[in-house]
């Protein structure tokens, strides 16, 4: 399938205002996958214009309880957990069979994936049912944005248990943050008839796609233009559904019981426990 040429083509289908044919595909969408509204800010179908304002849409104020805790980092995305765990010989486990390199992932840099040897990973799908913006799992500043171009093979379970490599072939935007525990990774992972991703800081980063890896780099914490986030603060969107991988330092955290493959997560609910802050770490 030529999956490029046809995400950009439902992308632009779901950007387009056609008016009742987009209102009769919103509502088919929400009685397929049982989409919840009530906790939507807007909850008449009527208030989108467009599909992707219908599936980026926003929560209502209380639709979801924070971990109150510092010790504590939060679910980054309702989701699915497909695989989480220790970064062994610098890899990550995709499915039954299949691992991929932490160096893959990030874009070929080696030193940035040293930076989380032996330490943890996780990788949570959004499904089509759920909410589809992403958020800070802890307080952090913005290091560094690294567009990694790629393939758009879809991320669903039976696909990551198929086609070796996925996370570390399809197109991705990785971001790293420096927090208290060190460095972290969140990437979001692209997927066919995912129309674009982006962040709150730089918009849309993808489509138009590129051939080659871009990096952008930010201010460190303390600077007048440093980019910082608290916990629970919106960092990206995926228009359609996708993918989030999340890379911590060694020794720095130790995941709740409830992370295990299969398992549903929800934003905001407790994601692991901070073992360690870099300062202890050191």
């Amino acid at each position: 399938m030529p999956k490029h040429a046809l995400t950009r083509l439902v992308g632009k289908f779901a950007a387009a205002e056609a008016g009742a044919f987009t209102q009769l595909f919103i509502r088919w969408f929400i009685k397929q996958y049982r989409i919840n509204m009530a906790e939507a800010k807007i909850s008449d179908p009527k208030g989108f214009k467009t599909f992707n304002q219908f599936f980026t849409r926003e929560l209502k104020d209380g639709a979801r309880d924070w971990v109150d805790s510092a010790q504590l980092i939060a679910h980054p995305a309702d989701a699915k957990v497909s695989q989480c765990g220790p970064i062994k010989a610098g890899k990550l486990i995709q499915a039954k069979g299949f691992d991929f390199t932490a160096q893959e992932l990030l874009g070929g840099d080696s030193q940035l994936a040293d930076q989380f040897a032996d330490g943890e990973f996780a990788t949570l799908y959004l499904s089509p049912t759920d909410y589809h913006r992403v958020h800070m799992p802890m307080d952090g500043t913005l290091r560094e944005m690294i567009y990694v171009p790629g393939d758009l093979f879809s991320v669903n379970p039976l696909t990551a248990e198929n086609v070796p490599n996925l996370f570390a072939r399809n197109e991705r935007v990785v971001c790293i943050f420096d927090t208290a525990i060190g460095p972290m990774a969140q990437v979001l992972v692209g997927a066919t008839i995912v129309g674009s991703i982006e962040t709150v800081w730089a918009g849309t980063v993808t489509p138009p796609t590129g051939a080659h890896i871009q990096r952008w780099y930010y201010p460190e914490a303390g600077n007048k233009d440093a980019i910082t986030f608290k916990q629970g603060a919106e960092m990206g969107r995926f228009k359609l559904g996708s993918t989030v991988i999340n890379l911590f330092p060694k020794n720095s955290i130790r995941f709740v019981d409830a992370m295990q493959p299969g398992e549903r997560t929800v934003l905001g609910t407790p994601y692991a426990v901070i073992e360690k802050t870099e300062t202890e770490l050191n």
